[in-house]
């Protein structure tokens, strides 16, 4: 059999079950290296190994190896040059692995893709179609926000709560219930994020706080496409500040 069609087939059979049940053999190569530039295996600057060199040392194929770098380039932590390589742009900090796992990460990062793609149409449609009673119950989601923050809490309820109040304004039930099927890999999204952002809260709450109020401006307003932005900037900048520990 062809050396790449063997590797493929290879790929294939080990995507289900390669260590961890559901675990995808790109999570592999994903996490560890990043546990390698978190131990400064790889430092800041420097040049990755070849895809080629990678896929040898994972044992995997190529194509598997730009999946994990691809995801690496979205977290901010690696960037690519065409025709130079792959080059570590930052370390994240190791206090992120206090809050999550190494193994974690990579649900982690799908998790907040699916809800780039799901909830940013949530609120430009919660723009087009919320009535008096969803405006007032997203205030108050907001509200109860600002409350958590002045509390010194984590305030991952209210969090949550905040993005429901989106779905449920779109009177398209999918979106609340996807919400709802999702809420513990949400949460514990969220919990990474605001346990590491209260190690910075000068510069995490503001920042977080004022995303959460464009967006509810936004939708308050009509502007669907502001929406659309608003909640895009926002589920994106989250997922960067889990990475940036």
């Amino acid at each position: 059999m062809d050396s790449r069609v063997e590797k493929r087939a290879s790929d294939e059979a080990l995507s289900g079950e390669p260590g961890r049940k559901g675990e995808k053999l790109s999570d592999r190569v994903y996490g560890d290296i990043i546990d390698r530039i978190i131990n400064r295996d790889f430092a800041e600057g420097e040049r990755l190994p070849s895809e080629e060199q990678l896929a040898n040392r994972y044992g995997v194929s190529r194509p598997i190896v730009r999946e994990a770098l691809a995801r690496l380039r979205d977290d901010g932590l690696v960037r690519s040059h065409r025709g130079s390589g792959s080059f570590v742009q930052r370390r994240p900090d190791r206090a992120m692995l206090e809050f999550a796992p190494l193994e974690s990460l990579a649900d982690i990062q799908r998790c907040f893709e699916f809800r780039i793609a799901v909830e940013s149409e949530a609120a430009r449609l919660a723009a087009l179609k919320a009535t008096r009673e969803d405006r007032a119950a997203l205030t108050r989601a907001l509200a109860l926000l600002e409350q958590r923050i002045r509390d010194n809490a984590l305030g991952v309820d209210a969090d949550f709560g905040f993005h429901l109040a989106i779905a449920r304004a779109t009177h398209n039930r999918f979106f609340s219930d996807t919400l709802l099927s999702l809420e513990a890999a949400i949460t514990y999204g969220q919990n990474l994020a605001r346990g590491l952002g209260l190690r910075r809260p000068e510069h995490h709450v503001p920042e977080v706080q004022q995303e959460h109020r464009d967006i509810h401006d936004s939708i308050l307003a009509g502007d669907d496409e502001r929406a659309d932005r608003c909640m895009q900037r926002h589920l994106r900048n989250s997922r960067r500040r889990v990475f940036e520990g």
